[in-house]
């Protein structure tokens, strides 16, 4: 097939990201012909197995879910646009995607403004779901559900990462024909178990290889001198606890640095973010931040890690970075809500019985998510080889990016 995969942002750092670079590389390496249309500055960074790269002028108004900072672009609020800005970006991104048909698909991320983006174009097309423009921008906005809902209505597909998700999507936005729940997924050949001494080595090999950011000028590099800090901070093997993600209130990494006042752990904590100043100062002894890191870092340092601790206390539309450390054997410790409740009953599946209620705890609860790390890290060698094996069975099972993006092109297939 011929697929135009429309994506607004970037190929790295957050989930819907991470997802539209898999799908790409998936496609590409399995004979599709995939020309992906994103705002990613550096593609040549990511592999993408051959796809066809295009960034399409936008007139220098990106809309976002959360702010964040963009190079080269004014990222703002959805909600705050005008519907000039918005009809204005939706006709830049279908005029660069039409100009590369003729196509099978138009595959787009986000029903807003991927929606809308694809339903312009005038081909089949299928949209993703991710949850963010849910949540942040279209719930309880009443003009921009509807908006949503009228460019789903012409959709060959529209997809979901979990049940959860469906339900949001029903809830926001109302009924929808034609919803495929599909998770996310994980690669599973990049992220897995590794011997400590060469997790380490190559932790330290790929942060020497970090681009300059004196004095972390940019929050969207890693920070300057991880690789010492890195080899120094891992000299001695002491309990490790990883969060990787968004440095945002939302994400509930306050409640993972409360817990760990509880419990005799060190702690890694990945990400950027506006609450990174805020995390920083609350956070006990032994915790190192990193910057936000790429997953040629993360798996590496996943295997280092005891135990992943997602602890959102928003909803998730899946648990993405609990996929990818249990692949890596980092048994993920969960918020219990949303797309993540669904992770945890897949890790649950492969546990052995008495540990399967290691797999997740009571959002926003530090007392009972420092129980459960400190039963976690008290495992002894082989319970904890135990663990770590069916963390890996779980995401081999469910969530490799193969198996995922064959099953996404299923409804899709020319009739």
């Amino acid at each position: 097939m011929r697929i135009l995969l429309w994506h607004g942002y970037l190929l790295g750092g957050t989930g819907s990201n991470v997802y539209t670079r898999a799908l790409a590389r998936e496609w590409s390496a399995a004979g599709h012909d995939v020309v992906v249309f994103c705002q990613e500055p550096h593609p040549e960074r990511y592999d993408l197995r051959g796809a066809t790269v295009i960034r399409p002028d936008i007139g220098g108004v990106l809309p976002v879910f959360v702010f964040d900072r963009y190079e080269g672009v004014e990222a703002k609020l959805l909600p705050e646009l005008s519907q000039a800005e918005r009809d204005r970006f939706v006709e830049l991104n279908a005029a660069a995607v039409r100009a590369e048909l003729p196509a099978d698909v138009v595959f787009a991320n986000h029903v807003l403004l991927g929606g809308p983006v694809a339903a312009a174009v005038g081909v089949p097309f299928a949209v993703k779901a991710h949850g963010s423009e849910l949540e942040y921008s279209m719930r309880g906005n009443a003009e921009l559900s509807a908006w949503g809902r009228a460019a789903l209505t012409h959709a060959r597909a529209v997809f979901v990462g979990s049940a959860h998700i469906r339900s949001v999507l029903e809830d926001v936005v109302g009924h929808v024909d034609r919803v495929y729940e599909v998770p996310p997924g994980v690669d599973i050949d990049a992220f897995h178990p590794q011997e400590r001494s060469e997790a380490l080595a190559n932790l330290v090999a790929e942060a020497r290889n970090d681009p300059p950011n004196p004095g972390n000028a940019s929050e969207r590099l890693p920070d300057a001198g991880n690789a010492a800090r890195f080899g120094e901070f891992f000299a001695t093997d002491a309990p490790t606890v990883l969060y990787f993600g968004k440095l945002l209130y939302n994400k509930g990494v306050h409640v993972l640095l409360d817990a760990l006042r509880d419990v005799d752990a060190r702690a890694v904590v990945v990400g950027f973010g506006e609450y990174r100043t805020e995390l920083e100062r609350m956070a006990p002894p032994r915790t190192l931040f990193t910057g936000p890191l790429e997953h040629r870092h993360l798996a590496h340092l996943l295997p280092l890690a005891d135990v992943t601790v997602v602890p959102s206390i928003f909803p998730e539309a899946f648990g993405m970075v609990a996929a990818e450390a249990a692949a890596a054997g980092s048994p993920p410790l969960v918020a219990r809500h949303s797309g993540l409740a669904e992770v945890a009953e897949g890790l649950e599946a492969e546990y052995p019985p008495e540990q399967a209620h290691l797999a997740s705890f009571a959002t926003g609860d530090a007392g009972e998510l420092a129980t459960k790390l400190d039963e976690l890290l008290s495992l002894d060698d082989a319970e904890r080889a135990r663990v770590s094996a069916a963390a890996r069975r779980a995401a081999v099972a469910h969530w490799s990016w193969t198996s995922v993006a064959e099953r996404l092109l299923e409804p899709l297939q020319i009739q």
